[in-house]
This record gives C-alpha cells, sequence and structure tokens, in this order.
C-alpha cells in the first residue's frame, strides 16, 4: 500500500460520541498519558511538525483528535490520562470521551500505546495494558523518548518493558511488539509507520 503521508491534515476535534468519525476507513488509536508523546509521534511521523499541537504542559489534549493520512486511514489521538492537576469533574469527563470511543462509539482498529522508557509503565499504563490484551484489539507499544536515557538506562528499562508481565505469555515470552522512539532525534518513525501500513494492509487483504 502506497501512502502519501505529506498528504496529511487535520480533521476534528470531537468533544462528543456523536462526532466521531466512522467512515469505515481503518483507525489507528494513539493512547497513553498526558506528555507522553502522543501528538510528537504524530507530527514525526508523518514528516509535518506543525500537524498536531504539542505542548511542554501536559493535559492540553481534552478531546479525541482525528487526523486523516492520505485519505486511506486515520490517526486517533486520545486524551492523555494520569494528570494530576485536573479536576474530579475533568477526569471523569475525559475518561467517560475514552471509554466511549474505545468500548462503544468508537471504531478502533489497531492502537499504538505509548508507554514513557524512563519512568516506566505506571498504574494507568498497566490498566489501560490490560484492558488492551481483554479488548482483542491489535496493539504494539511505543517506548517514547528513549534519547532520554544513556545506553545502559536504555537498555535496562527496555529490557524491562519487553519483559513486564503484561505483555508475555505465561511463559514469560514477550507477545507484544515493543518499539523505542524518539520524536527528537527521528528513531523508530518508520518502524512505527511501517507496522501501521502492514496491518491495515494486512486487514484489507483478509477482508
Amino acid at each position: 500500500m502506497k501512502i502519501n503521508r505529506q498528504n496529511s491534515k487535520f480533521v476534528i476535534s470531537a468533544a462528543t460520541p456523536a462526532a466521531f468519525i466512522n467512515d469505515g476507513k481503518p483507525q489507528i488509536v494513539l493512547s497513553g498519558r498526558s506528555n507522553v508523546g502522543k501528538s510528537s509521534l504524530i507530527n514525526s511521523v508523518l514528516s509535518n511538525g506543525k500537524l498536531a499541537r504539542t505542548s511542554s504542559a501536559p493535559g492540553k489534549t481534552v478531546m479525541v483528535n482525528f487526523y486523516s493520512v492520505d485519505n486511506k486511514f486515520y490517526f486517533v489521538d486520545l486524551p492523555g490520562y494520569g494528570y494530576a492537576k485536573r479536576s474530579g469533574d475533568q477526569k471523569k469527563q475525559f475518561g467517560s470521551l475514552t471509554d466511549s470511543y474505545l468500548n462503544k462509539y468508537g471504531s478502533p482498529s489497531f492502537v499504538l500505546q505509548l508507554i514513557d522508557l524512563k519512568v516506566g509503565p505506571t498504574g494507568d499504563d498497566c490498566m489501560m495494558l490490560d484492558w488492551l490484551s481483554a479488548s482483542g484489539i491489535p496493539y504494539a507499544v511505543v517506548a517514547t523518548k528513549a534519547d532520554k536515557l544513556n545506553k545502559t538506562e536504555r537498555e535496562k528499562n527496555l529490557k524491562a518493558l519487553e519483559t513486564h508481565p503484561l505483555l508475555c505469555n505465561e511463559k514469560g515470552e514477550n507477545t507484544v511488539k515493543v518499539i523505542p522512539f524518539s520524536a527528537l532525534k527521528g528513531e523508530g518513525k518508520e518502524e512505527v509507520f511501517s507496522l501501521v501500513i502492514s496491518h491495515i494492509s494486512e486487514n484489507k487483504n483478509a477482508g
């Protein structure tokens, strides 16, 4: 499948389930805690530094954002979770919107679960990984901010992530692809893009 990633555009920020796009095109979902780098990943993978708005302050993505890629599929950026400074009502609102997309009214076909490689899986990350494994939706883990660690720390944290119980079978064997990623250095962007295209192509052929 040939994709012109330059032909990408922001489509809509959905504040309610009624605004979700359901036109049959594959939807590649980006999930992760606030400030994990979802917008930066979109900009890096699509080679467009201004497509998705990034911020140094966490908690800015409060709606479900849809980006069209060459009119072939969408990147869907979910609200970041785990932002402590949000009020209880805000957390319920954003959590409800994410739940509505994933469980009721959205059309997720593949999930990129972003985890900060330096921080490792948080409690919220683990809840999401647990849900993903039970959902049946195919997914991969993108270990962001890989450039923030030295070689020793990187290898240690990557090994810990790859062998995390939620990413392994009963024998302790890794069953979920983990991709080290750095938006700053471009590491992993082609691997992420290739993984997405492969998934879309395989499912298109299967259908």
